[in-house]
């Protein structure tokens, strides 16, 4: 069980491994299961392969898309994915991760249309008019890990002994109220109309990793309507929803990317065994993806864990800022299985499947794997987008992916955002973003000790 970086040379040795450690993940060359269409709503959907919404915190200070996120999408556009899942976009200015995060208000409309324009038209030029992506946008309110001016600014919706060490808050430090909670609302339903006025297929209303609306479920210590009950801690998501259909109506995608599990202790963390948090318990998770999908919902993203506290279980690494206390292959596992299990439950949503870039190179025979047992109706990837773009290409069109241009867990595009500047990969994509990391990141810490 312990800690092991990745050392594998062929996909025998990861199999191997994977038997060692006694865990079921499943491995197929069927990569034909990979180019399949799927049918979201609606919409055909061109191959099972997407994007998973990675924020490069590099819009502008109004909120619109600046030249490097252009950037990105332009390069993702060309990547071959069927689905792109856009990065969190902020609906109030107060709930903004950074300064830089996007945020989409009357006023930058016009931008988010040229972007969207953008991405469908490339897609198209690339892989012809039957090939646009579909194209979800996720709306936010980053809730106690908010820093719109750059220093932490938390809004918390319940205290959490875990997570509040983090800002060295006390029990003094105020919960935002259930009426402002019914005011944002109505903002994520604005969001989602300019969403939609700007030509996105659907939005996703974030629901993970933590941030407000993702905490509530994990409210259990809460009173108020928002609070304790399970209906209480689900009520904002699902009134958001409930919300955002009736106004827009079929033919606009509605959807969240959740988690299932927190990996924080209970009463604090969500999906949580109650007696080891090292386990998880999907029961209230399957209950809420059953009445998102008896709501009308038909694709949903699933994940685990947060960033902020142990990134381990959302994104197993080799290098971070500390040594994970497993290996992690049972990271991996856990995400394969534990979304499974959702998918296997609720068969009519079409899950997005996450937990693959560690693998790097062999990732798409676990991906197939996955669809062959269904375990998952799309494969997302996560940093291997910032490291390798063109991932689904390569894998549809050549039938696999390239070592020498996979992502390779080393945590550096996570340092960048934490530091404050432009996330990207310092290693694959070294001439744009090699020196944003030594600007932030070494020559910041060369004067901290200095």
């Amino acid at each position: 069980m312990i800690f092991k970086e990745f050392e594998y040379s062929s996909l025998d040795e990861l199999e191997h491994e994977a038997d060692s450690l006694g865990l079921d993940l499943h491995f197929s060359d069927n990569f034909e299961l990979l180019a399949k269409k799927v049918n979201v709503e609606g919409f055909t959907v061109p191959n099972s392969l997407a994007f998973h919404p990675m924020e490069g915190t590099d819009g502008k200070t109004d909120g619109s898309p600046d030249e490097l996120t252009i950037r990105r999408y332009d390069r993702f556009s060309k990547g071959g994915a069927g689905l792109i899942w856009f990065e969190a976009v902020a609906v109030v200015p107060e709930g903004r991760a950074s300064p830089r995060q996007l945020w989409i208000h009357e006023k930058n409309l016009d931008e988010y249309r040229k972007l969207l324009e953008m991405v469908i038209n490339n897609a198209q030029k690339e892989f012809g008019k039957d090939s646009m992506p579909l194209c979800i946008m996720q709306v936010t309110h980053s809730g106690r890990f908010s820093k719109p001016e750059g220093k932490p600014a938390p809004i918390i919706a319940v205290h959490n002994p875990y997570l509040d060490r983090i800002h060295n808050l006390d029990e003094s430090y105020p919960v935002i109220e259930d009426g402002e909670l019914e005011r944002l609302e109505d903002k994520f339903v604005e969001a989602a109309v300019l969403a939609k006025k700007a030509g996105f297929h659907g939005v996703d209303v974030k629901c993970c990793h933590r941030y407000l609306n993702s905490e509530l479920l994990s409210a259990y210590t809460r009173k108020g309507r928002y609070g304790e009950t399970f209906e209480g801690r689900t009520r904002f998501l699902l009134n958001v929803v409930g919300k955002i259909k009736s106004k827009l109506g079929k033919g606009f995608i509605v959807t969240t990317r959740l988690n299932i599990y927190d990996g924080i202790p209970y009463p604090y963390g969500w999906g949580t065994d109650m007696e080891d948090y090292q386990k998880y318990d999907l029961e209230e998770p399957i209950k809420i993806v059953q009445k998102l999908y008896e709501m009308g919902v038909g694709i949903i993203n699933l994940t685990m864990g947060t960033p902020y506290y142990n990134p381990h279980i959302n994104r197993p690494f080799d290098k971070g800022g500390y040594i994970p206390p497993e290996h992690p292959l049972i990271g991996v596992a856990r995400l394969n299985s534990g979304i499974g299990q959702v998918q296997k439950a609720v068969p009519g949503i079409a899950v997005v499947g996450t937990g693959y870039s560690w693998l790097r190179q062999f990732s798409p025979y676990l991906a197939a794997g996955t669809l062959e047992k269904g375990l998952a109706t799309f494969i997302g990837y996560g940093r291997e987008s910032f490291a390798y773009p063109d991932f689904a290409r390569d894998i549809l069109q050549d039938g696999g992916l390239k070592k020498e241009k996979c992502c390779i867990a080393c945590g550096k595009c996570t340092e960048i955002m934490r530091a404050g500047g432009t996330a990207g990969c310092v290693v694959r994509d070294a001439k744009v973003y090699a020196p944003i990391y030594r600007q932030y990141c070494v020559e910041k810490n060369k004067n901290a000790q200095a």
